[in-house]
């Protein structure tokens, strides 16, 4: 009898993710677009596919789990969340030098898509703007100020 071993694509996954921050590289993910339960914005989808920053600096909540990837990052100023089945993986290289893997193909289960509901479920995304009271009756300036926002547990 064969042993079935579980996918490799997530632990090398967050292997090159490790060491490409170690090393002050910004890791970009290269996706398929077209695979079944990507969640990424589609005006930057080209030729199928969507490289995308998963830098710390670049991302919110990112989780690199063994069945997806999933974060939150804005395009333009636009919060998006982003959800990617493993099998969707390309590659994961550097920016600066080009380093990196790309992804052997393996089979993944189908089921992804009722997971990313459960997944969305749980953790709603919310942005809240964060508005200073002030402290005196003085009457409001006619200067508005930029907008600021926070992340509410």
């Amino acid at each position: 009898m064969e042993r079935k071993f579980s996918p490799k694509r997530p632990y090398v996954l967050r292997a090159y993710y490790d060491w490409l921050i170690d090393n002050d590289c910004t890791p970009y993910l290269a996706v398929d677009a077209t695979y079944s339960g990507v969640k990424v914005p589609v005006e930057y989808v080209k030729d199928g596919q969507i490289v995308l920053n998963i830098s710390m600096n670049a991302t919110g909540n990112l989780q690199l789990t063994n069945d997806f990837v999933q974060f939150n990052a804005r395009f333009q100023g636009v919060p998006q969340e982003i959800f990617i089945p493993m099998g969707a993986l390309i590659a994961l290289y550097a920016r600066e030098s080009g380093d990196g893997i790309m992804f052997e193909p393996e089979e993944f289960e189908d089921d992804l898509a009722i997971q990313q509901d459960e997944i969305k479920d749980e953790q709603p995304l919310s942005f809240v703007e964060a508005v200073d009271k002030p402290e005196t009756t003085e009457k409001p300036s006619s200067k508005k100020s930029s907008p600021k926002l926070r992340f509410v547990d």
